[in-house]
């Protein structure tokens, strides 16, 4: 009987958003563990970092809250007056 030994990488988590800007949802779906639907409905909660809409199809959210949400989701609240 042979042994065989599973090797466990741990790769550190890298967030590829400048902390600075804008992003859209393809841009930041890699980072969020649910999905675009989830997403907004957390954002909808105040859960989530709020979207900035720029017309009918275009919104964004902004770099450093969707880095401040993923540093601490459970304790994240909306800071300002830019949730809708």
């Amino acid at each position: 009987m042979s042994s065989f030994k599973k090797e466990v990488q741990v790769v550190a988590q890298t967030h590829e958003l400048s902390v600075d800007g804008l992003s859209r949802w393809k841009e930041i779906q890699h980072l969020i563990p649910f999905s675009h639907e989830k997403w907004r409905q957390l954002v909808r909660d105040g859960l989530a970092p709020p979207i900035t809409r720029f017309g009918l199809r275009c919104s964004f959210q902004e770099n450093r809250e969707v880095l401040r949400w993923l540093s601490d989701p459970l304790n994240y609240s909306v800071s300002g007056a830019n949730h809708e």
